[in-house]
């Protein structure tokens, strides 16, 4: 078992030092579709593919909170970084709600990448010993450097009835299509994931609808005190603390440009004086104060559950959603107005901050951030109605 690494302070320092060195890296990880072997390298000394992994096997079993703020700090200094621990993380959690054999299997270094596919894709069937996993799973944010993945798949029945699974893999087991062209998030790698007759043990694939909820049984961690937070609120948490990475990092960005710059054609030789530039500059830096605000209640919600060994109701489940997401969205604003002002030599592939304000609007198109969706799932609460999904 690989020995623990330092507490959360000391990651959260780590990873603020490894921050120039991810900035350094981001048009890399943009030209190669993926994140670089120097990032990743930094990423892995720090100890983030640590964070949850549980103490017993050389993890460091950290809080939601105490993660989200460590994801805010790599999207800082690059979105896509954040995106794929975004990714990651979410995956260890998945991984750790299968039978202890699995556990024991997948986090046996203590450090590890899990990549997830939630959209059931692909099908399995049943064979001698387990079954048989074949499909495509596109979006596989972080395949390119996952120790695992976690897949979902349908299993059809002589009824014509189906059921869901979520599937767990090497991902070298996989093939990979370089389908990733995109104009923003290339970073991520987010290629097609192929499945063809893989053979997976029946220890490896659980119900889709236990793990989203967590409730699947078995295993020595089922009902850990103050871990268990529910996958989605898990993702929506550290999601919303990733867009305000990076809007911090698109406000140091622009902040760093300002010196010596004028407004052309108008006699305003420092763009710092110009009362429109200060209230621009103020607007953003609260929209991003806001949204940590609400993602910090947010994450106290969560903690408070997990503690009392409680899942949260469902109308709290959809203020999750809805708060994360109007968070994020408040992060997306902050870098719209901080791009608008940055005149018309923003759009240089040299200059960062239009590859943040690029990513941040793919970000905010991912099904489980959009606002639009998110607000209604919320509203519906509040207004008495059901949440309109089970993906809470």
């Amino acid at each position: 078992m690989a020995p623990a690494l330092q507490d959360s302070p000391g990651l959260l320092g780590t990873v603020r030092e490894v921050v120039p060195l991810l900035r350094e890296h981001g048009r890399a990880a943009e030209e190669q579709g993926r994140i670089p072997r120097e990032s990743l390298r930094a990423l892995e000394r720090a100890g983030v593919f640590r964070m949850a992994v549980p103490e017993r096997f050389g993890g460091l079993g950290l809080p939601l909170a105490e993660q989200a703020r460590v994801v805010g700090e790599v999207a800082r200094g690059c979105p896509a970084s954040g995106w794929n621990l975004t990714g990651w993380l979410t995956g260890t959690v998945m991984a750790g709600l299968y039978p202890d054999a699995v556990q024991e299997e997948v986090f046996a270094g203590g450090s590890v990448r899990v990549s997830v596919g939630f959209a059931p894709t692909g099908t399995v069937r049943e064979a001698a010993g387990g079954h048989l996993l074949s499909g495509r799973w596109n979006y596989n944010s972080g395949v390119h450097a996952a120790d695992w993945d976690c897949l979902a798949a349908v299993r059809p029945g002589p009824d014509g009835t189906e059921e869901e699974f979520f599937v767990l893999v090497p991902a070298r087991e996989l093939s990979l299509v370089e389908d990733w062209d995109v104009s923003a998030a290339r970073g991520t790698g987010s290629v097609t994931a192929v499945a063809e007759d893989v053979f997976v043990p029946a220890e490896r694939v659980a119900s889709y609808e236990e793990v989203t909820l967590g409730t699947t049984g078995g295993r020595w961690n089922a009902q850990t005190a103050g871990r268990d937070y529910g996958v989605v609120a898990f993702v929506m948490g550290l999601y919303a603390s990733m867009a305000l990475g990076l809007a911090r990092g698109a406000q140091e960005l622009f902040l760093e440009r300002l010196p010596g710059r004028g407004i052309t054609y108008t006699d305003w030789d420092d763009q710092r004086a110009h009362p429109l530039t200060q209230r621009q500059v103020a607007l953003a830096a609260n929209k991003i104060t806001a949204g940590a605000a609400l993602t910090e209640e947010v994450l106290a919600l969560l903690q408070r559950r997990a503690d009392a060994g409680e899942q949260p109701s469902t109308e709290e489940k959809a203020l999750v959603r809805g708060r994360a997401a109007f968070a994020a969205s408040l992060a997306k604003e902050a870098v719209e107005v901080l791009h608008s002002a940055s005149g018309a030599s923003v759009i240089k592939r040299s200059v960062p901050l239009q590859r943040f304000h690029r990513d941040m609007l793919a970000f905010s198109l991912h099904a489980l951030g959009q606002i639009d969706t998110n607000m209604e799932i919320q509203g519906r609460v509040l207004l008495g109605l059901t949440p309109g999904t089970e993906i809470l």
